[in-house]
């Protein structure tokens, strides 16, 4: 992309991180329970991706008959941040050592992390994951879906 000297954006701005980066590279990687993904995690991602943030989700980067757990595995490897939606259903699978716990997993060992709580709360999840549940985040209860997904575009686009 050509710009103008006056067009040029500014060192730290998403255009010239986006224009150097890997075209696979993804500013977040959203995890979520299977039950969430036409719901919650589907409205996150919209939201998010219409703020120009690229989002690693399973249901638009998981190829129909490739192995799940790899395409997982590369989307965690090529994302700068992990969110996690965290919702009743969500709690369910990570008590059951499901994909949501082993995606959990993998992510817990990143420095950014944000839990983003939605219909449930942080004591609810402390109880399944006091981990996940000790990183700072963001509440539906307290703040609208979409303006959840503008503060975790704020955070990427540092």
């Amino acid at each position: 992309m050509a710009y103008t000297p006056a067009e040029v954006p500014h060192a730290g701005s998403r255009e010239r991180r986006k224009a150097s980066a890997p075209a696979d590279l993804r500013d977040v990687f959203l995890c979520h329970a299977w039950d969430d993904r036409r719901g919650p995690a589907k409205e996150l991602h919209d939201l998010l991706e219409s703020l120009g943030v690229s989002v690693w989700f399973s249901e638009k980067d998981v190829v129909l008959g490739s192995p799940l757990l790899r395409e997982i595995d590369k989307g965690l490897a090529k994302s700068r941040v992990g969110i996690v939606l965290v919702t009743p259903a969500l709690l369910r699978r990570l008590q059951g050592e499901g994909i949501a716990d082993k995606e959990l997993s993998a992510l817990l060992a990143r420095d950014l992390l944000v839990p983003v709580v939605h219909d449930t709360t942080y004591e609810a999840l402390r109880e399944v994951s006091p981990l996940l549940g000790s990183r700072s985040g963001l509440n539906t209860a307290e703040d609208a879906m979409a303006d959840v997904a503008g503060k975790l575009a704020e955070l990427v686009a540092l």
